[in-house]
């Protein structure tokens, strides 16, 4: 119910229907329950940090885990190898790593940090959802030889509604190691953000650019600052640094300008934007909740071999969390 592609749906894609306004009216209805569903989702955020990201539609925490978590958590990522899936984009690989109950029992620190109490409510309220968030042990690499650019590096909203994202950094991060960059204020509409939103639901079905004609708007800073955003913030941060953003707004991954990995947990969690109900989450379910990275990755292998085309998640073995890239 919460399709976003323009190419792929002939209804979401029809300039027809976008010119009578189609496209604006589920925006705004999505927009509608949203702040319904988070109403019904108070306390799950400390009033300070509520405002904060009403605001800018992001919060941050330094110094998130404590000594003995954050130092548990940094033995069991160097003394293991983990069964994990590779995504090429350009010049960047990201690595995936689940943390279902059948990895995490035996990572006590990994598990009291997946199950963090502050972690799971802060991603529920920014994503407008009390649901499971799928979670991963996370490696973003980059191979600076490479020429293809990384999509992920343009300026882009991931879809029409409120959905949020988190990492939690496991190293420093600093500005040569393309740190993640979000507009402040930006999951907010602007008068100037709904008209330019109209104009790309009329083309966006031609767009020569595939993940924005599949929904995912990409957006020039000079864009950004006509729509009356300010400029992004750069998550130039420590290590044990969390991070969660509404990633409706306008966000990117900085370009690396130095060997190495982004290391961390990484959160993501999406669902129906048309609902005014913010639980009865069937990914909640006892067997499921949790276990959401197994299925997914036992998904993705299941396609590929039904369809005979590779995944964009390819299966890489055991690896440690910042061995080179396999793909």
């Amino acid at each position: 119910m919460g399709q976003k592609s323009f190419k792929k749906n002939p209804i979401i894609g029809s300039r027809w229907l976008n010119e009578r306004g189609f496209y604006l009216k589920r925006v705004a209805w999505a927009e509608k329950m949203a702040a319904l569903r988070r109403r019904q989702m108070v306390r799950f955020l400390p009033e300070g940090d509520k405002a904060f990201f009403h605001r800018n539609g992001y919060v941050v925490k330094e110094n998130f885990l404590s000594k003995d978590i954050f130092a548990q958590v940094q033995d069991e990522i160097a003394t293991n190898a983990f069964a994990a899936s590779e995504m090429r984009q350009g010049k960047t690989v990201t690595r995936f790593i689940g943390l279902p109950p059948s990895v995490l029992k035996d990572l006590p620190g990994l598990s009291r940090a997946v199950r963090d109490p502050y972690l799971q409510n802060a991603m529920r309220y920014v994503a407008s959802y009390n649901a499971d968030p799928i979670v991963f042990l996370h490696a973003v690499l980059w191979d600076l030889e490479k020429t293809r650019k990384d999509p992920q590096t343009d300026f882009h909203m991931d879809t029409f509604h409120a959905t949020s994202k988190a990492w939690l950094f496991l190293r420093d991060v600093d500005v040569a190691d393309g740190p993640f960059h979000y507009v402040p204020g930006s999951h907010r509409y602007t008068p100037e953000r709904t008209a330019w939103e109209f104009e790309q639901s009329l083309n966006a079905v031609q767009h020569p650019d595939g993940m924005h004609a599949a929904g995912s708007f990409r957006a020039s800073e000079e864009d950004i600052l006509r729509m009356g955003y300010g400029k992004p913030v750069c998550f130039d941060v420590p290590a044990n640094s969390l991070v969660i953003a509404d990633t409706h707004g306008f966000h990117r991954r900085g370009i690396a300008t130095r060997p190495g990995a982004r290391v961390g947990l990484f959160a993501d969690l999406r669902r129906s934007p048309y609902f005014p109900w913010s639980g009865l989450d069937p990914r909640s379910l006892p067997g499921v909740k949790g276990r959401q990275s197994e299925i997914y990755t036992g998904y993705l292998s299941f396609r590929s071999k039904l369809t005979g085309k590779p995944s964009h998640h390819r299966e890489v073995g055991h690896v440690k969390i910042d061995a080179p890239p396999v793909l």
